[in-house]
């Protein structure tokens, strides 16, 4: 089974990310700009906080704010869970499951290497089961 390092390295490493006085406006845009469905937000090099789009959805469009009057800093999820490079993706899973998140920083050595995201976990696994599923084929084909 692969880990979050082989991921990342198969779908790369960049991070994207907004400073928390940034409005929700901007994310968005820069959600749009970068096909993503979360940022992390930082400050000074930190990770502070993350917004996604079910922020966007939850904590503005159904409370009747205006996109462009909220900082990114009312919304944002500021308990963020991490996950380290060398974790299994089984692990990682069941963590994004349990939590109910779609969106985890890889974090190494107190710095922000990557993000991964459920689709990037729920790929590998259907690659995984693939993967056995051709091995056990052969072996079965090699038997006859």
């Amino acid at each position: 089974m692969k880990i979050i390092r082989d991921i990342l390295r198969e779908k790369g490493s960049e991070v994207y990310s907004i400073p928390p006085d940034a409005t929700v406006y901007e994310t968005l845009q820069m959600l749009a700009d970068k096909n993503v469905g979360a940022l992390l937000v930082m400050q000074d090099g930190s990770v502070v906080g993350i917004i996604s789009e079910r922020d966007y959805a939850r904590k503005v469009v159904l409370k009747g704010k205006f996109s462009k009057d909220v900082p990114v800093s009312e919304i944002m999820s500021s308990h963020i869970l991490r996950i380290d490079p060398d974790q299994d993706v089984e692990t990682c899973m069941e963590l994004m499951s349990d939590k109910r998140v779609r969106h985890l920083p890889v974090v190494e050595n107190g710095r922000v290497v990557g993000i991964i995201s459920i689709g990037d976990i729920v790929k590998a696994i259907i690659e995984h089961k693939e993967e056995t599923i051709a091995h056990l084929e052969n072996y079965i084909k090699g038997k006859r």
